[in-house]
């Protein structure tokens, strides 16, 4: 029996084991002092004599301002306060605390207790924001992804002079790889190697990304311990957030193997999640100063906005091309059905959006075959196993082995697939599949070499040798990423449409329903992704019309808020009747920037909720045909929009377009015709009827009297204090409603608590408070009382009807907010408070506001 036979198989995945945020000692290059909650020393580091001239027995119990001037004092004191969230750490520089030395300083809390680490101030006074305002410049210059990543490797090895910069990048299961290098002259490149996930443990990735910057000066430095190690309850000192932090003996002994001293990483976090690191070796000891390493974690953060930028710019434009390739298979089946049974078009067409090597075509127990595909029965194993998946969803993989058994078999064929359901019940599919990607993939070392003791004792000994290692990956295809799902789901809706049309009579009464749910649903989710893709072209296209900041948001306000405004109409008042007028400003600003080209004639009407949202979208799908085909897409166009009421009370409206391009009838009969010409009839009972006037279209409606609201009395001033919305131009300014109130507003979303905070400064409000739990804001309220309230209704697993009943107590009055579509249900005491609907708006506020306060109420 060998001396390892008592163990059992081991592999790098040993170091997730490794406590590494609670080692107890930091790195010798500065001290560290922990107090408790009452600022007495309650910890510190071993050497911490050797910098103020005190030993740790003298400090231990000690208050804070028997240990650092009362200057010192202050200013950590202030600091501290600034500390927000469970991961925030704050620094000083150039901190002078009564020793005669100057120090640059770390604080952050850890457990209860506040941890001050020092080192000596580097006396460095560089102009840090306009440092890192020329590298993001230089970064924005660059023309593709690979020159990007070059570049932010070049700025950071430039700013802290170590020999090997690298960018690397983290795979979906931990693993990672060199995607860009500045590296010293000499050195040998590490570009395109591969390092298996067990190289930097979850538990290590979780650190970096709560803890941007991780910096390791010398690997042979003696680790210096925290005294005392446990406190009296037993805990070590948690240094999760700590800059000195010691380092792990195992991955000190993994840098000796890479022959490097010295290290530096930076988190690259994207929409939240760690995508990466900037990891910098150095072939010697290196200590760049705090305040260089504060500047490098600066341009981190600012380098992870604009590539998180740049990603989602490639998606929208990939997902754009995606929809005109829809639009195009609609259209081509439209005038021959039979193409949806052809699986050569099909998957010609279907290829060109998400790359697939070969399309399967389930429909009724029949299939059809294009391209590389499984053998037939396997085709049929697979469909009964994603009968066992969600109904209703994509279902994407890149291993079939993982679906069904012995699927490696045909996997040189098919070893992945995305499926796109297009019915419920019988399911039917189309699936796209992926060949096995058989791939060399560098690695730097072996990720599956045995165990070999070392100085460690019997746990994994990092690999001793970084020789390039191939690893075949065998059986997987190229996994689909997360813009090609969405694509598909964009593929489904156009696809449900298509096998609604196919349906024969027949089975239209077994099939219908199920296929109109379908149907729905789909276009649902279509129709919520082309508004997402407007919004992202509005930001797009408004980037060249505002010459700062300040007016490309204007612009981008004013009209993601004219999208919007349309449904607040009727939600704004309980889903009770609504002016006309406002749904047809909603949707003239939203796509025309001249609102004299889109002219009204007619008598204040209120329509019905109901009407109210079959005419916006009637409306809707006329302004949009018009803006692409019709008047409102020619220099001079017109639309004039005119109604009357006749005898009976009915609604006559009559929509028509001058002045634009020649129109002919549609080649073919698409969604948003159908809306126009049978929405009304279907929902409302009334009449429709689509003229294409080669002059330009003529449409004419007629909505039943039962659907029609007597208009209410609007309050004199009203049109002015709510103007009709302009398009990406500043409203007139708001009344100052809350001249004099101290305003409460209790809210747990730190960026809607900053816009209803502007909103009502804005209406004048003396001061605002803000609070994010119900026992921070039953605390405001006793320190100091506010004059009225805003109240959001949930706050987390909680709400805030203990605050309503508080202010009811005493008096104040307030409001209700919500972000749910539904009227709030409230409890029997607050039944009948005002509800303001998210989001908030300068006017929805003020108009609800109004009627709490009333003139009485106001000064």
């Amino acid at each position: 029996m060998t001396e390892t036979s008592d163990f059992p198989a081991v592999d790098l995945t040993n170091c997730e084991r490794e406590p590494i945020h609670i080692l107890g000692a930091i790195q010798p290059i500065g001290f560290l002092i922990a107090l408790t909650a009452d600022w007495l020393v309650a910890r510190v580091s071993a050497n911490v004599g050797q910098f103020i001239g005190r030993e740790p027995s003298e400090l231990l119990g000690l208050p804070v301002d028997k240990v650092f001037s009362p200057q010192a004092v202050h200013d950590l004191r202030n600091r501290s306060a600034m500390l927000r969230g469970p991961d925030s750490v704050e620094r000083l520089f150039q901190c002078d605390i009564g020793h005669g030395r100057q120090f640059d300083i770390a604080i952050h809390f850890s457990g209860g207790q506040v941890v001050i680490e020092a080192e000596p101030a580097s006396g460095e006074h560089g102009d840090a924001t306009g440092m890192v305002r020329s590298m993001i410049t230089r970064l924005d210059q660059t023309a593709d992804f690979s020159a990007f990543f070059r570049e932010g490797a070049r700025q950071v090895r430039a700013l802290i002079g170590f020999d090997r910069v690298m960018v690397y990048r983290f795979a979906a299961d931990g693993s990672g790889e060199v995607v860009a290098e500045a590296v010293k002259a000499g050195l040998g490149q590490f570009m395109g190697l591969h390092y298996p996930a067990s190289d930097i443990p979850a538990q290590a990735r979780e650190l970096y990304r709560r803890n941007l910057l991780r910096v390791i000066t010398d690997v042979n430095a003696t680790p210096v311990p925290i005294i005392p190690r446990r406190d009296e309850s037993g805990q070590p000192l948690d240094l999760s957030l700590s800059v000195l932090r010691s380092v792990s003996p195992i991955h000190i002994e993994y840098l000796k193997n890479m022959g490097v001293c010295a290290s530096l990483s930076i988190s690259i976090i994207v929409e939240g999640r760690l995508w990466g690191l900037f990891a910098c070796h150095h072939y010697s000891p290196r200590c760049p100063s705090f305040e260089r390493r504060s500047v490098s974690e600066l341009f981190a953060q600012m380098f992870s906005m604009r590539l998180e930028s740049r990603e989602r710019q490639q998606t929208v434009e990939y997902e754009r091309r995606a929809r005109d390739i829809s639009d195009q298979l609609l259209g081509a089946v439209a005038s021959d059905e039979t193409l949806l049974k052809d699986p050569d078009w099909l998957g010609d067409i279907l290829t060109h959006a998400i790359p697939a090597d070969g399309v399967g075509v389930w429909l009724g127990g029949s299939y059809a075959f294009s391209g590389s595909t499984p053998p037939p029965d396997q085709f049929r194993r697979i469909a009964r196993a994603l009968n066992g998946t969600a109904a209703g969803k994509i279902f994407a993989i890149d291993h079939i082995g993982s679906l069904i058994p012995d699927a490696d078999a045909f996997a040189s064929e098919a070893a992945g697939l995305l499926a796109i359901p297009i019915s419920r019940s019988p399911r039917d599919y189309v699936v796209l599949f992926r060949k096995e990607l058989i791939h060399s993939v560098r690695w730097g070392g072996d990720p599956h070499k045995p165990v070999a003791y070392g100085p460690n004792g019997p746990r994994l000994t990092p690999r001793e040798s970084f020789a390039e290692w191939k690893e075949l990956v065998e059986g997987k295809s190229q996994p689909f990423t997360s813009s090609e799902i969405r694509v598909a789901e964009t593929l489904r809706a156009t696809l449900i449409e298509v096998v609604l049309r196919l349906a024969d009579e027949a089975s239209a009464e077994r099939q219908q329903s199920s296929a109109r749910q379908e149907l729905l649903i789909a276009e649902l989710n279509h129709r919520v992704r082309n508004i997402l893709g407007l919004i992202r072209g509005l930001i797009r296209q408004s980037s060249t019309e505002g010459g700062s900041v300040e007016d490309f948001a204007k612009v981008v306000d004013g009209r993601i808020h004219a999208l919007a405004r349309a449904h607040n109409q009727i939600t704004d008042d309980h889903w009770g009747p609504a002016p006309m007028q406002a749904l047809i400003d909603a949707e003239a600003a939203a796509f025309v920037d001249d609102h004299e080209r889109i002219i009204t004639q007619g008598e204040a009407i209120f329509l019905n909720p109901n009407a109210y949202s079959t005419l916006a979208l009637v409306v809707h799908e006329l302004v949009t045909n018009s803006n692409k085909y019709g008047s409102l897409s020619a220099e001079g166009g017109r639309v004039t929009l005119s109604w009357h009421r006749d005898a009976k009370g009915d609604l006559t409206l009559e929509w028509r377009e001058t002045g634009g391009p020649t129109v002919a009838p549609p080649t073919r009969r698409g969604f948003g015709t159908t809306i126009i010409d049978r929405s009304i009839p279907y929902d409302l009972g009334g009449k429709a009827r689509l003229e294409y006037d080669p002059k330009g279209v003529h449409a004419t409606f007629v909505i039943p009297a039962r659907h029609i609201s007597e208009p209410r009395q609007i309050p004199a001033g009203a049109a002015l204090r709510y103007p009709r919305p302009s398009l990406g131009h500043p409203q007139a300014p708001p009344p100052k409603i809350l001249a004099g109130h101290d305003v409460l507003l209790v809210e747990d979303s730190l960026i809607i608590a900053l816009d209803a905070e502007d909103i009502a400064q804005r209406l004048g409000a003396a001061t605002v408070t803000t609070a994010a739990t119900v026992m921070g804001a039953l605390d405001q309220i006793e320190a100091r009382r506010p004059t009225v309230a805003v109240l959001d209704i949930n706050l987390g697993d909680r709400n805030s009807y203990p605050i309503a009943d508080r202010l009811a107590e005493l008096r104040i009055p307030f409001l209700f907010a919500t972000g749910y579509g539904e009227q709030a249900n409230l409890p029997s005491d607050h039944r009948g408070r005002p509800v303001v609907q998210k989001p908030y708006t300068v006017e929805n506020v003020a108009r609800a506001l109004d009627g709490l306060l009333g003139p009485v109420g106001r000064e």
